[in-house]
């Protein structure tokens, strides 16, 4: 089936009318309703629409609470341990690059530890905020199981994805963010949403057998990303970012399909402030050193252009903002019920979509 396109800004309206339908604080739910449309943006569909519905269930079972009210459990200065108090991911995360960029412009490098966080979506939509006010993050988190451990076969590691960010003079930002599997979890989802086989190399079934089948992988298991470099990645950023901030780690994190049962992930961000150790001129002007002369190597047969870190992000970011964002008809089917049951607006279908079987109307029926 065609996907249905559909225009940014209504896609962050509706679904921040969603969640404050369900009692999600309004700046909360703008800021949650804002990262999926920007993941969107992106080309990253599987951290978009997809996951409304997720976020919704979680709230309204009380899994996930709807206003989110996190405590601080230890704040030495440069480091501050936030105890999330089962909110909402994307705030708390939010919350934790406001005390890192503050407490890096006084101590020149901040940790912030979130425990009893919830997802977060998109590591890069937040590390790109420190990167705007002249910053580098890192910033990783936990994840409910999804890769077996090197050799196994039942699932005991989360994928546990991470971002790197920094400004990079004049081409904006260089941003990395990526799972420590061979694809995210989201991606899966999505294939078998849009009823298509996953690559080779993708997963593998509940027995441990490679499959390309969407449903099956599901189910089954996601292989790490370079063999048992991968596992260890995540085992380790399962350290950082569940044993030393004090959440849940291993098989006892959540993820955010499950309805019901709360997460327990946790995150861990640090903060460097560029001008504690540099100019912040000098270092724009090494960034733009390095991206240029990483740009201008030559390319192998086929290539027509090399990119760095997050440039394909803001490339689809940009063309996306003017021609809308295309949704899976099951997304859209999803969105139309939480419209329906919210009693809102449905997104704006944008002008180039294909109108043959849906038409701009308001309201679902």
């Amino acid at each position: 089936m065609p996907a249905i396109t559909v225009e940014a800004s209504s896609l962050t309206r509706f679904s921040s009318a969603v969640l404050t339908s369900t009692g999600v604080p309004e700046a909360d739910a703008h800021l949650l309703a804002d990262s999926l449309t920007t993941a969107e943006l992106w080309g990253h569909s599987s951290h978009g629409m997809l996951r409304l519905p997720w976020y919704v269930a979680r709230l309204r079972s009380g899994a996930m609470q709807k206003v989110t009210a996190p405590t601080t459990v230890t704040d030495t200065g440069p480091l501050v341990v936030l105890d999330g108090n089962d909110g909402i991911g994307q705030v708390l995360t939010n919350r934790a690059v406001e005390v890192g960029i503050e407490r890096a412009r006084t101590h020149g490098i901040a940790g912030v530890a979130v425990r009893n966080s919830n997802h977060f979506g998109t590591a890069a939509y937040f590390t790109l905020k420190a990167a705007d006010a002249g910053c580098l993050a890192l910033l990783s988190t936990n994840a409910s199981p999804a890769m077996a451990p090197w050799g196994g076969r039942q699932k005991s590691v989360g994928n546990n994805p991470w971002s790197i960010a920094a400004p990079a003079g004049s081409y904006g930002a260089v941003v990395m963010d990526l799972a420590n599997t061979a694809v995210a979890r989201g991606k899966i989802y999505l294939a078998a949403e849009r009823g298509e086989p996953v690559p080779e190399g993708w997963a593998a079934d509940e027995q441990g057998v490679p499959t390309t089948d969407a449903g099956k992988a599901v189910d089954g298991l996601i292989l790490p990303i370079a063999g048992h470099k991968g596992y260890a990645m995540s085992f380790m950023f399962d350290v950082l970012a569940g044993v030393l901030t004090g959440s849940s780690f291993g098989t006892d994190v959540a993820g955010p399909y499950n309805p019901d049962r709360r997460s327990g992930c946790g995150h861990f961000l640090m903060v460097v402030d560029i001008a504690a150790m540099q100019p912040i001129e000098d270092f724009a002007a090494r960034m733009e050193t390095l991206v240029s002369r990483t740009k201008s190597v030559p390319t192998a047969p086929g290539v027509p252009e090399i990119f760095v870190p997050g440039e394909i992000e803001e490339r689809n970011r940009v063309r996306a903002t003017v021609d809308g964002i295309p949704l899976p008809q099951k997304t859209w089917n999803d969105l139309s019920a939480l419209a329906a049951d919210a009693d809102v607006p449905m997104p704006a279908v944008a002008v180039n979509s294909d109108r043959s079987t849906h038409t701009r109307s308001s309201r679902t029926a």
